[in-house]
């Protein structure tokens, strides 16, 4: 899928979706092509990744084409219908609470090289994960961190312990990529090939260029009884790279690519065609302070005055190319288990002036070149913005730009692709000051990590966030079981938002188009179980 949808967009969700229905449409009831809807067994799917993965290996996968990939490769022991509810995976029951959860594996179920997968094996990824001391990216998203499985192979039965509470404990866990105990053992397997009990396996990896994966015969443990027999089911898949949202539309257009998200003014180019699609809303605007200490961001004045300075329903506008809404919540909108709208009136409303008497009151006065000064210190920062969303990030990059400028802060532009991201703002490797960075999380719990905790390089509170009314909620609604803690999880998310943690700003749809193929979307990525080739007439 094409990439630059940072993070899950960059992508951290927490709760892997499956689809139970292949048969939706999304621009006519023929697809929106014209093509027949009878399915064409023996085919190639060429599918757009907008960015290389990288290392395929999914214990340390950050990037959405990485995900996307390992969506192909992996299996996890439980996923998510389209109405929130879990459905078998790898395991056909489960059971937990906030602190323990048990799963029961499906039997037959295999590794790619044949070799059964057993309870330990299970087992042995979770544990994994769980330890700090392997920083799997995955910790604290997937598995609580210092959480520990037990493996009964006679029963089949896989026990999680968590002396962390975590209320989507079950959800979270179930959620986890399975990588078989050939790649556990060797995990330099897993950097360009694969070990897993998924659909297809690695045929070719040409780094920067393309994937080619080769159907598994005799899988027959997909959701909702899926299995690589049934017709229309691609033989197999090329997951081109390609960074340019017109040479993807173009392959689209021209028949040589089938799948593609495109944003952006080539959208109507397809649009105008009529091609097959399924959109998603996610959250697309999201302003992150770098709150590092010695950082401007670290002074909530400075982030408060930042924030007032900017016209967020303009900013909106600008980067969704006007298709956005205005954001109710930190976790996509189809996904969220706790209703309400935490953004509402807690984020500061746009007054300029407000802004310019308040950086005055705090000591930060206005120098030679019109840029603000405190103890001969410049107020300077780098905004940073992903380069793959469209050009609207650009250009809300240049608004807010002026719009700071007009305040007296100096601010330098940085476009980055989603692998600088990973390693620049996520990694800590850049001194950023602001950046756009769209954090997908499917469950509240799943933010956690991201607003506070460890910082990098030993964890993934990028912002270097520290708010004890959060932490306070959190932990709270963390004890409490699934929604039982809504109200503490939406009181946690408020109080990030009144002390301007991050910003979110808009929520909007992104489209994944297709030509000679459909298929379903779960959190914007492409569900392998819902790829159907089309055939002729």
């Amino acid at each position: 899928m094409q990439e630059g949808i940072v993070r899950r967009i960059l992508t951290a969700t927490a709760v892997s979706a499956v689809v139970l229905s292949v048969a939706a449409c999304g621009g006519g009831d023929d697809g929106g092509d014209g093509a027949s809807t009878q399915y064409a067994d023996g085919k190639t799917l060429t599918m757009v990744v907008g960015a290389d993965p990288g290392s395929l290996d999914p214990h340390f996968a950050s990037l959405s084409a990485t995900q996307q990939i390992d969506y192909f490769l992996y299996d996890s022991l439980i996923g998510v219908a389209s109405d929130g509810s879990l459905v078998p995976g790898l395991a056909t029951d489960w059971e937990g609470t906030t602190t323990r959860a048990t799963y029961t594996l499906r039997k037959g179920i295999t590794c790619s090289d044949g070799t059964p997968l057993t309870a330990s094996d299970v087992a042995a990824n979770i544990s994994f994960v769980g330890n700090p001391k392997n920083a799997s990216s995955r910790i604290g998203v997937f598995v609580p961190a210092g959480a520990t499985a037990t493996g009964d192979n006679a029963t089949g039965t896989v026990t999680v312990e968590s002396a962390t509470p975590d209320a989507f404990l079950v959800r979270n866990v179930g959620a986890l990529p399975i990588v078989c105990p050939r790649g556990m053992k060797d995990r330099s397997l897993l950097k360009t090939g694969a070990d897993g009990t998924g659909m297809y396996t690695v045929a070719e990896a040409v780094p920067g260029s393309h994937y080619t994966l080769t159907l598994r015969k005799g899988y027959d443990w997909g959701p909702a009884g899926f299995t690589s027999a049934e017709r229309g089911v691609p033989a197999t898949i090329v997951l081109k790279v390609v960074a340019n949202m017109t040479t993807a539309t173009n392959l689209l257009l021209s028949g040589q690519a089938n799948i593609a998200t495109v944003i952006g003014p080539d959208e109507q180019r397809l649009r105008e065609r009529r091609l097959y699609s399924q959109a998603v809303v996610l959250p697309t605007g999201q302003l992150w302070f770098n709150e590092k200490p010695g950082m401007p961001g670290s002074d909530v004045t400075v982030r408060r005055a930042l924030a007032e300075a900017l016209e967020l329903d303009q900013l909106r506008q600008v980067v969704t190319n006007g298709t956005g809404k205005p954001a109710t919540g930190m976790i996509a909108p189809h996904l969220r288990p706790c209703t309400g709208d935490t953004v509402g009136s807690n984020l500061p409303a746009h007054d300029p002036a407000a802004a310019k008497a308040a950086l005055d009151a705090a000591g930060w006065t206005v120098g030679p070149g019109g840029i603000r000064q405190k103890n001969g210190v410049k107020l300077e920062l780098a905004l940073y913005y992903p380069t793959k969303l469209g050009s609207g990030f650009a250009a809300g990059a240049t608004l807010v730009q002026q719009a700071w400028k007009d305040l007296g802060v100096q601010v330098e532009l940085h476009g980055i692709t989603d692998r600088e991201g990973d390693t620049m703002v996520f990694g800590g490797q850049a001194a950023w000051g602001a950046a756009f960075i769209p954090l997908g999380i499917a469950s509240p719990g799943g933010l956690v990590p991201f607003v506070s905790g460890p910082t990098p390089p030993n964890g993934t509170n990028f912002a270097h966030i520290s708010n004890d009314a959060y932490t306070a909620a959190a932990t709270k609604a963390a004890s409490m079981p699934d929604t039982a803690g809504c109200e503490y999880w939406n009181a946690a998310e408020t109080a990030l938002f009144k002390e301007v943690n991050p910003v979110p700003f808009a929520d909007s749809p992104i489209t994944t188009f297709g030509s000679g193929a459909t298929f379903q979307l779960s959190q914007g990525f492409v569900m392998p179980s819902s790829v159907r080739m089309l055939g002729e007439g």
